[in-house]
């Protein structure tokens, strides 16, 4: 059974950013992902762009250089697998962690499941830089599980000429239902509120809404949607029942962390707000020697932490356990 210094849980900027300071402090660590490199935002939508500029997204002081003010996904990966590259990181894909717990002598064996079979691994410590988008927030409606009906949003010509229904106010809602319609789909946007998310881009917001009030894209405010069937969905508004035809459902109503991985950890969530326990300066949990990085700590809070602001967690996790190990201590 391998044994590292620290087994980080996660390749994306928040992982890949513990991961150079672990590498430069000289501790023995590898990083575990379960799809590939920096994987949310491999999922995010095609011809995303991102909200902020490059130098936000940068991590290990290793320059993000672009053309653009606001950098692209394509761009994005691009950058990251040449951090990867150039800080020659110890990173292993298609490796998902099933559980962790510690050992008895004081750190953890994290159990992992491949293609080949499941295997673990031991630590002194561990950080947990899973993120939250890899697990939708379903809605526990009729038909969610329909194969028409998709919780992510990648690319809109093969919507072409097809009626695709957008439930959510948010960035994901939003963007996705103008790509759409400009690819040349009949969109429908469903929204349970009366007006978008107060965090939606400053230059999409008006432009769905001007393209809803011109009735370009239909859409359906102060409204839920209550089943979904093949070729339609039930919605409700007002107490009152209506059926709109939908060939495809987009249910893009926000993402959360892997609870049932952070619970069988033995960290406490908040029941509320999903939160995990956690020091806010050194992101330790309560489990010791388990760190949180990046989104992971966000629970279901409306302003989660994105990568401008959670790519710093990382180096100072590793400081915290560089610290620890080199003092020869286990936990505070």
């Amino acid at each position: 059974m391998s044994f590292h210094d620290v087994i980080i849980v996660g390749a994306g900027p928040a992982g890949l950013a513990a991961a150079i300071a672990a590498r430069r402090r000289r501790l023995d660590y590898v990083v575990l992902e379960k799809g590939v490199l920096v994987n949310s935002i491999y999922h995010f939508p095609t011809h995303m762009v991102f909200f902020t500029t490059p130098e936000l997204l940068e991590i290990g002081g290793l320059p993000f250089v672009s053309p653009f003010e606001k950098p692209t996904r394509l761009e994005a990966l691009r950058y990251y697998r040449r951090v990867a590259d150039v800080e020659q990181l110890r990173i292993e894909m298609n490796v998902t962690v099933c559980g962790i717990r510690p050992d008895e002598a004081g750190g953890f064996v994290v159990e992992t499941e491949t293609e080949s079979g499941r295997s673990a691994r031991c630590a002194r410590t561990v950080v947990l830089a899973i993120g939250y988008y890899d697990r939708p927030n379903l809605l526990g409606i009729p038909g969610e599980d329909l194969p028409h009906v998709s919780h992510y949003y990648r690319d809109a010509h093969p919507l072409y000429r097809k009626r695709v229904v957008v439930v959510g106010g948010a960035n994901s809602a939003a963007e996705a239902a103008l790509e759409l319609y400009r690819s040349g789909a009949h969109v429908t946007l469903v929204h349970r509120g009366a007006t978008f998310n107060r965090a939606v881009k400053y230059w999409v917001l008006p432009d769905i809404q001007n393209r809803i009030t011109e009735g370009s894209i239909a859409g359906r405010m102060d409204t839920r949607i209550v089943e979904i069937r093949p070729g339609e969905v039930v919605l409700e508004h007002d107490g009152e029942l209506a059926t709109v035809p939908a060939d495809h459902v987009f249910l893009l109503t926000g993402y959360r962390t892997d609870a049932g991985l952070l619970r069988r950890s033995g960290i406490d969530l908040d029941a509320c707000t999903w939160m995990p326990a956690h020091n806010p300066e050194t992101f330790e949990t309560n489990v010791p020697n388990l760190f949180l990085a990046g989104g992971v700590i966000s629970g279901t809070n409306e302003v989660p932490v994105f990568i401008e602001n959670g790519r710093f967690h990382g180096a100072r996790v590793i400081e915290v356990i560089a610290g620890r190990l080199r003092g020869g201590t286990r936990a505070p």
